[in-house]
């Protein structure tokens, strides 16, 4: 994980070592992805265009995939469509990518050792928990999606959860 914040550390040492120029356009889009959290490249240009204009997409489209190569940010595909990056100087985490909203819920890589066991000792597999994303409904869209379908009985089993009573 790379440390990008302190001055002549970080991403400037990183770059510098690979020999590539420290510009302000660089730190601009690794601002925004650090302060997005999962964007979007057309995201992380809106973001970078507000502070200097004449920055255009394809500046960022290369800075992003610069960045991602020296490992100081991450792209990854919560969905099938277009992928989205965040920055690495955030702890590791895992991917709960809810398909009913599109919130995104960061889980801590440890409690998936148990799975990441399990896929070596069954399959030899060793899995990049870090890159993991997991697709399924957060607790809100379940709730909403259990609150919407009536059941077999017509609703009537929600009538035993507790709830305001009308005396007649």
């Amino acid at each position: 994980m790379a440390d990008t914040s302190g001055p002549g550390t970080g991403w400037q040492a990183v770059l510098r070592a690979e020999g590539y120029r420290l510009t302000p356009q660089r730190e601009l889009v690794l601002r925004a992805v650090e302060r997005l959290g999962h964007a979007t490249v057309e995201e992380v240009h809106q973001d970078v265009v507000r502070q200097h204009a004449s920055v255009n997409i394809s500046t960022v489209y290369r800075t992003l995939a610069l960045l991602d190569e020296f490992g100081l940010i991450r792209q990854v595909y919560l969905t099938d469509r277009t992928p989205v990056y965040h920055s690495t100087s955030v702890p590791s985490h895992v991917h709960l990518s809810c398909t009913g909203c599109g919130q995104v819920i960061d889980a801590d890589p440890d409690d998936f050792t148990p799975l990441a066991a399990t896929l070596v000792r069954k399959h030899g597999f060793a899995p990049h928990v870090d890159r993991l994303v997991l697709s399924g409904l957060c607790a809100d869209c379940r709730r909403r999606e259990s609150d919407a379908d009536p059941g077999p009985t017509g609703g009537q089993e929600r009538s035993a959860r507790p709830g305001p009573t009308v005396e007649g």
